[in-house]
């Protein structure tokens, strides 16, 4: 199918003792040129294979923020998430520019294979033990976790998708192969997800070693994703068939794993769910715990659980490390690049922490038009006014910086003192209650009025490129918000469920939901939704909902309408997608272009409907 593929199969035994998923899980000496038959031989050797295989899963999934650049809430300016390029990075005509991950996931799934078919053909066999069996199978039942997720990603972009189950010998093997039906793949990557719910340990055996919870988790987040296809329909995937039956079977079984997560394992959010403390209004010495879940010395340990798969990296010098600091701020922390930012839109989302309701949207206000008398920056309720951002889901303290707030400044790994964001004021010094501080330098690329603090952070010690940062791959927060839209489905809004997404919003230090917002399975959704956006908001998530709730016209407006315009908290205009748009924009947005050097060297795979 792919040279990366070929590659893979005929030198995986020589790739797989280079390090694998974090310096502490694979400290393994490496042997030269290892072959079959002085490789599989010992469970050490299975473990070294497996890391080599969370190695080529890594970069597949580690930047999944890219794809919050294809949804409302977050810009993305660089579009290639290096060592995989997602060459668009907007929220329209993305679905042809993934050749890349398409190529690498297959990657991934072969060296997935490997695992499977050398410890259970070459080891398991041979165990002598019953806890060598056991640890043997959990070897197998990681990998195929890895592989069914490395599935459940492409029939998510691609729908109908090749699929390999086993080692390949031949180049003629990927050549000729053709495209399976998603049900046939979605049974499959089920058939990996029990396998590896069933052999793997409640706990797993390394910060970044999956466990039972994760296997049952992504199970259910298959389930969920399948009923709402089936529910919704995806009329761009040619020959798929939309079934109410078919949905109320997979939302149930999706609910059923999900509370299996949320009961079994005696789980729990970061820091027990509690809020911490706001601190002062334009400080950041004292920040909410949301913001500590997402920085690697108070974020990594996962002792509350609430981390069920993370992609780890090691940090300083290992080859492994992540870079969440260069595309999360700008030149002032780390000389960062400032890659991702915040849409003015998303500010309106923070709910009041005195109502929990929505407030009224601020009114967006030039504090620099007129030039004489001009209030805007004292103004109730103007989005420059930084007491409109006071009394807000303490998530948006975490999450973002507007104008006046202040975030650690880091030279190239020392840290230098606070700096003070005010839109537009990209160099020299600002003001604030007669304490001076350098302006936060963002390499201009801020067009939104915000700025994000998540991911980024607050302490010295290493470079922007040299991050130890355990990316969330599943968490228990979106468990709970999955089990509450998967019952809602089934059954409406449950007290259970109800329960579970006050616990979410519990750690904004938000009230419950009012008895409105869970009186119709539709209040209720939206409810969800709401904590989805605030909650998940960078880590992947957002661009995925929209698709399989076939929200994308109701977000960006109706075909050959006029769009939706982005703006920044002065009121300009900054982007506008979908103007004028014909149905086959939409679309493209919804399925993605099977790669055409792909189609160029397999004339049996065939193109999705709407890029023929």
């Amino acid at each position: 199918m792919n040279k990366k593929i070929i590659y893979i199969v005929f030198a995986f035994l020589s790739v797989v003792v280079m390090a694998g998923c974090r310096k502490d899980l694979l400290n393994q000496n490496a042997t030269v040129s290892p072959n079959s038959n002085t490789f599989w031989l010992t469970e050490a050797d299975a473990l070294t294979a497996l890391m080599g295989n969370y190695n080529e899963f890594r970069p597949c999934f580690d930047r999944d923020y890219h794809f919050d650049g294809h949804g409302d809430f977050l810009k993305m300016y660089n579009t290639g998430a290096a060592p995989i390029s997602i060459t668009v990075n907007n929220p329209s005509a993305y679905g042809g520019g993934a050749a890349a991950l398409y190529k690498e996931l297959y990657g991934s799934i072969n060296t997935s294979n490997y695992v499977i078919e050398n410890v259970r053909n070459r080891l398991l066999p041979n165990a002598k033990t019953t806890a060598s069996k056991q640890n043997l199978e959990a070897i197998i039942g990681e990998a195929r976790l890895l592989r069914g997720i490395a599935y459940f990603r492409l029939i998510s972009l691609w729908g109908d998708v090749p699929y390999i189950y086993k080692i390949v010998n031949a180049p003629i093997e990927v050549d000729t192969i053709s495209r399976s039906s998603i049900t046939k793949v979605k049974d499959s990557i089920y058939a990996d997800f029990t396998y590896a719910a069933d052999k793997l340990p409640n706990k797993g055996a390394a910060i970044g070693r999956a466990g039972k919870p994760a296997a049952l988790a992504f199970r259910g987040k298959l389930q969920l994703f399948w009923g709402s296809w089936k529910k919704n329909g995806w009329p761009e995937l040619e020959g798929f068939q939309q079934s109410a039956a078919e949905a109320r079977v997979a939302f149930e079984g999706a609910a059923a794993d999900f509370k299996r997560v949320i009961n079994e394992f005696g789980l729990n959010l970061f820091r027990g769910g509690a809020p911490g403390e706001w601190g002062e209004m334009g400080k950041a010495d004292v920040l909410p715990n949301y913001y500590y879940m997402f920085i690697p010395s108070t974020g990594n340990p996962n002792a509350d659980g609430e981390m069920l798969m993370t992609i780890t990296h090691g940090g300083n010098a290992t080859g492994q490390s992540e870079e969440y600091m260069r595309v999360w701020t700008g030149v002032s922390v780390g000389l960062s690049q400032n890659q991702a930012i915040p849409r003015y839109e998303l500010a309106d989302r923070y709910q009041s922490t005195i109502t929990g309701d929505f407030l009224p949207k601020m009114v967006q206000m030039n504090p620099t038009v007129p030039a004489v008398g001009n209030v805007a920056r004292t103004t109730p309720n103007s989005s420059v006014n930084p007491e409109s951002y006071r009394n807000r889901d303490y998530r948006m303290k975490a999450t973002l910086l507007w104008d006046y707030e202040k975030i650690m400044g880091i030279g190239t790994t020392e840290t230098t003192g606070f700096v003070a964001f005010l839109y537009k004021t990209w160099s020299g010094n600002i003001t604030i209650d007669g304490v001076t501080y350098p302006a936060f330098n963002d390499n201009t690329t801020n067009l939104s009025g915000l700025q994000s603090r998540k991911f980024v952070r607050n302490y010295g010690g290493a470079n922007r490129s040299s991050g130890d940062y355990n990316w969330p791959l599943m968490r228990l927060a979106d468990v709970f918000l999955m089990y509450a839209e998967a019952t809602n489905e089934v059954s409406g809004p449950q007290a259970d469920a109800i329960a579970l997404v006050n616990r979410v919003r519990a750690r904004g230090k938000l009230p419950a939901l009012a008895a409105s917002k869970t009186a119709t399975p539709a209040a209720f959704f939206d409810a969800i939704e709401q904590e989805r956006i605030v909650e998940l908001f960078g880590e992947g998530q957002r661009a995925f909902d929209l698709r399989r709730w076939r929200k994308i016209e109701s977000v960006f407006g109706p075909a050959y309408g006029a769009g939706k315009w982005f703006q920044d908290s002065w009121g300009n205009n900054w982007e506008r997608f979908f103007f004028n748009a014909d149905e086959l924009v939409y679309q493209r947005c919804y399925i993605y272009q099977i790669p055409e050097t792909e189609r160029v060297r397999n004339k049996n795979l065939t193109q999705n409907k709407p890029w023929r």
